[in-house]
């Protein structure tokens, strides 16, 4: 991950054939010589690959825009200050890994799912379950009813593997630093709907901490001053609290601390076209001196 390129960037979406390895993730772990922290950084939404098998009305093309594009890229200095890092690889639109597992939508399936993967949760509601309806301006992925044992294929295929993956990053962390620091990083279209203003304008990055559930009020402090510290307009939990992987992972009282950040595609991104802009290597400067900062810090005495 130390290398710009070693997560494939490209402007074009990848495929492959169901025969093939579908590789739902790629992990690094921090570099020879790098400090001890308890960090654990992913990007469960940056994967651009668009398996065969997704079978989609939609072409990828099309559907490129629920990507969280190059967020992999903007994380991938980490492992240097002594972080570890997770990345999907696989696209969202396939299997979306900052869900519950089962978290489907009856309607999509051709047959009855079993009580228990019939969640009622908003996600589903607004067609963003486990494996999304619609993308983009509600245009639906699918022209065809879905079978609930090709559902349960991508879940064991690229799920849970990728949440086996993140979990153990998670225990290794804790026990090399005495606790976790879990950030799961994500891109959000410019100006998110609803974002609370910030000096007027709208947030360039939305910290979300499920308004202090999922982590110890210093954890989601110390970021956001480090942030605003750096020039960028931050909001808290609005309009984006946090996802599966803050809910699922939070626990700061067994001393695994999670929060989500959510930094608007203007910053570094051409949305039409998915193409980095000039910004990209500005932001990309700035979170590495983020990344310096906080792998520096003292997290057992902040958070006690």
């Amino acid at each position: 991950m130390a290398a710009m390129n070693a997560w494939e960037r490209s402007p074009r979406a990848l495929e492959v054939t169901p025969e093939e390895d579908l590789e739902a993730f790629v992990v690094e772990r921090p570099l020879k010589g790098a400090p001890v922290t308890p960090l654990v950084f992913a990007s469960p939404h940056s994967g651009r690959i668009y398996p065969r098998t997704l079978n989609a009305r939609l072409a990828a093309p099309a559907i490129r825009g629920s990507e969280d594009a190059f967020v992999d890229e903007l994380i991938a200095p980490a492992p240097r200050f002594g972080v570890r890092a997770i990345a999907a690889r696989l696209a969202r639109v396939f299997v979306d890994v900052n869900r519950h597992p089962f978290e489907l939508d009856p309607a999509m399936f051709e047959d009855d799912l079993p009580h228990w993967a019939r969640a009622r949760t908003p996600r589903v509601a607004a067609g963003l379950g486990a494996i999304a309806k619609i993308v983009r301006e509600g245009e639906e992925v699918y022209d065809r009813k879905l079978s609930f044992s090709e559902a349960r294929w991508r879940i064991e295929a690229a799920h849970r593997p990728y949440h086996a993956a993140l979990s153990a990053l998670v225990a290794e962390a804790k026990a090399a630093a005495g606790l976790a620091i879990l950030v799961d990083w994500h891109s959000m279209p410019t100006p998110p709907a609803g974002a609370l203003p910030c000096r007027g304008r709208p947030a360039d990055i939305v910290i979300g901490d499920r308004f202090g559930c999922s982590c110890a009020s210093a954890v989601a402090r110390l970021f956001e001053a480090a942030l605003t510290d750096l020039g960028y307009r931050v909001a808290r939990n609005s309009p984006y609290a946090g996802g599966y992987t803050t809910e699922h992972y939070g626990a700061p009282g067994a001393g695994v601390h999670a929060l989500q950040i959510e930094i608007a595609r203007s910053l570094y991104l051409e949305e039409a076209s998915l193409t980095p802009t000039a910004g990209f290597a500005a932001l990309a400067a700035d979170l590495e001196r983020l990344f310096a900062l906080v792998a520096g810090l003292d997290w057992r005495a902040l958070t006690r």
